[in-house]
């Protein structure tokens, strides 16, 4: 098969593009025809070395793909070959076969594309996980998203405004205050332009917002804790901005606050039927129209490494895909 290769730490222009070994089903595997593949930020430290685990080289990145079932290992029963699904296969996505978890593969509804899959897992994943789960969000409440206009970030909007929330997104420039407002948020703001500690006072009457969704950290974070409501939740999502901030902790005494961290990989490990649960939930609200992933950027499996330099470089809203077939 086809795949794009990581065989040093380093960059995207580091990947090569080669015929290499098609993956093998082992016991409680499938191997799945990638179709399509998400691209996110975290393949970006992936390649580079920086992320929680390094895989053995040569890897090929690519957390999350849609595609159809070629082969199942021993042991597996929730999916059989020719199904159509979606997984989050940790690494190998930028290539035409992939092998994945069974337990993180799930079939496709009628209605849900490959391409819609391919971006699916990630980011709805973690954001439903870090909403629900972790910001235990109500109906009612103030959700404040950082970098709203990126993939989780959308997401964040989405489904915040799904379960009743009023939802503050903060964007990095103009250009993509519009697509955030496509996907319900009740107020934008360019926090390059205004403050984000004085802008979302004044939205809140001073009270602050209840739940906050953090893919950015560095200065984000700093405001966040001074723009958080009373018994509010700040979630730590990652850091996107480059900078991993440190909290005061009379900053959280003072407002009876909680920094919450969201690895949401590390719990589809511990919790599966949990995290298969949520999926069900996620994908029948897209097949109903519920949900709507938004793709912004395609390209095919030999320009991938240029999907990474467009995420990296921040000029995606929504999701960045590499269509393999």
């Amino acid at each position: 098969m086809k795949a794009m290769l990581c065989k040093a730490w380093g960059g995207p222009d580091d990947l090569v593009f080669e015929e290499t070994a098609d993956p093998k089903a082992g016991p409680g595997e499938v191997v799945i025809d990638v179709h399509a593949c998400g691209v996110n930020f975290p393949d970006i430290l992936l390649i580079g070395g920086k992320y929680q685990f390094k895989p053995d080289f040569p890897f090929s990145p690519g957390m999350e793909v849609g595609g159809v079932v070629a082969e199942i290992g021993q042991g597996v029963t929730d999916v059989a070959v020719g199904d159509r699904v979606m997984a989050a296969c940790g690494d190998g996505g930028f290539a035409e076969k992939v092998s994945a978890p069974a337990k993180k593969t799930f079939k496709l509804p009628d209605g849900v594309s490959f391409e819609q899959a391919a971006g699916f897992p990630v980011t709805y994943g973690t954001t439903y996980h870090a909403l629900k789960d972790r910001g235990q969000l109500k109906p009612g409440e103030v959700l404040l998203v950082h970098g709203a206009s990126g993939g989780v970030g959308l997401n964040a909007v989405e489904l915040g405004k799904l379960m009743g929330a009023t939802v503050i997104g903060t964007v990095g420039s103009d250009e993509k205050m519009d697509i955030v407002r496509q996907y319900g948020a009740d107020h934008v703001f360019n926090y390059s332009k205004q403050s984000i500690r004085d802008t979302v006072k004044e939205l809140t009457g001073g009270k602050g917002a209840d739940v906050i969704y953090d893919p950015v950290g560095g200065d984000a974070f700093d405001e966040s804790l001074r723009c958080i409501n009373w018994d509010g939740r700040l979630l730590v999502i990652g850091f996107a901005s480059g900078r991993i901030p440190e909290a005061k902790a009379n900053l959280v005494l003072l407002k009876q606050c909680q920094i919450v961290g969201v690895f949401w990989g590390a719990w589809t490990e511990r919790y599966p039927d949990r995290c298969r649960e949520q999926f069900d939930t996620l994908l029948n609200w897209c097949a109903q129209g519920k949900l709507n992933p938004h793709v912004s950027m395609r390209f095919p499996l030999e320009k991938s490494p240029d999907a990474l330099k467009a995420l990296a470089a921040r000029k995606a809203t929504g999701k960045v895909i590499v269509n393999v077939r």
